[in-house]
């Protein structure tokens, strides 16, 4: 969502209504606009932050996040599932590694039980995880849960396929 449009759009109000003035008028409502702008933005965008908790409260157990991406919001819409399963944070969906690891996981993510964990990756690496993650539309949390749940399987997929002989052998 660009917050630019209403900006301007309510510069140029502002601009209209000083012009029924004289010129002292003005040019002081022309040398406030400018400041005003920053001002304006902020207020949207506190705005936007209230409805979002609002939305939020009347949505649960889904929600509606905001985000900034430089000065631009976007909305981030978590739906509640029809199962009282997971939502964005553990997907349940066809084929992922994380559904297939999950489905295998007694007690997991299935069954509503999250776990948190603190994860200090380089800064590089997070720059890079985060730009993958937005890549694929999707959270840096879910992206993560799909990373690890992927790992596993690979790990147990090799550990199965490792064959021990004991014996001799002439």
């Amino acid at each position: 969502m660009e917050l630019r449009e209403y900006v301007e759009a309510l510069r140029d109000e502002l601009v209209t209504a000083s012009a029924a003035g004289d010129a002292e008028t003005r040019a002081i409502a022309e040398r406030l606009v400018a400041p005003l702008e920053s001002a304006v933005r902020l207020t949207l965008l506190k705005v936007l932050s209230a409805a979002a908790d609002e939305i939020t409260r009347d949505l649960a157990p889904g929600s509606v996040d905001l985000r900034l991406r430089g000065m631009e919001p976007s909305f981030v819409v978590t739906p509640p599932s029809g199962d009282g399963g997971p939502t964005e944070d553990a997907t349940d969906e066809p084929g992922d590694a994380a559904s297939d690891w999950l489905a295998g996981a007694p007690g997991g993510a299935r069954s509503g039980a999250t776990a948190r964990i603190n994860f200090r990756p380089p800064q590089e690496m997070k720059e890079e995880i985060e730009k993958a993650a937005s890549r694929q539309g999707i959270s840096v949390n879910t992206w993560m849960v799909r990373a690890s749940a992927a790992a596993l399987a690979n790990s147990r997929r090799a550990h199965r396929g490792k064959q021990q002989f004991n014996g001799w052998v002439q």
